[in-house]
């Protein structure tokens, strides 16, 4: 019997659905969740989640949040999350290049600006990365460090 899996983000339901096995990207490490998992409570960090059922794999970035975990429920309350399939390519490539300049222009009197930056930046790096490594869909354009190897 496979348990309940629940991807939320801020402004949506990212997944909705069973699955026999997701894997997290914990702060303390990589964690797998099956059916009947003891109860746990977890913060995680920026990453990909996996989602299994009968030999399918959904694949979502994940920038942060909580999970918590009953025998029969995976909740996972996401500050960002999105399924790989649905990432528009050239909207992170514009959001990657906006916060690489912004880092390039130095660091900010305010902290929290930087700390904003520095989030986005990862985000964008995160998604890019899912896209390459996980889409099933057609090749995005490469990026320009992919062109030089």
């Amino acid at each position: 019997m496979p348990i309940r899996c629940e991807i939320v983000s801020q402004d949506r339901i990212v997944y909705q659905g069973d699955a026999d096995m997701v894997l997290l990207p914990g702060t303390d490490g990589e964690m797998g969740i099956l059916p009947h998992h003891a109860p746990l409570l977890t913060t995680l960090k920026y990453g990909i989640i996996k989602v299994r059922l009968q030999g399918q794999e959904s694949i979502f970035t994940v920038a942060g949040g909580i999970a918590e975990v009953q025998p029969d429920i995976l909740t996972i309350l996401a500050d960002s999350a999105e399924n790989v399939e649905e990432i528009d390519v050239q909207r992170a490539e514009a959001a990657r290049k906006r916060a690489e300049e912004s880092l390039a222009k130095g660091i900010p009197a305010d902290s929290d600006a930087y700390l904003r930056m520095e989030a986005a930046l990862r985000k964008s790096n995160l998604r890019l990365d899912a896209v390459r490594r996980y889409r099933h869909g057609p090749a995005r354009p490469p990026r320009q460090s992919d062109e030089s190897r």
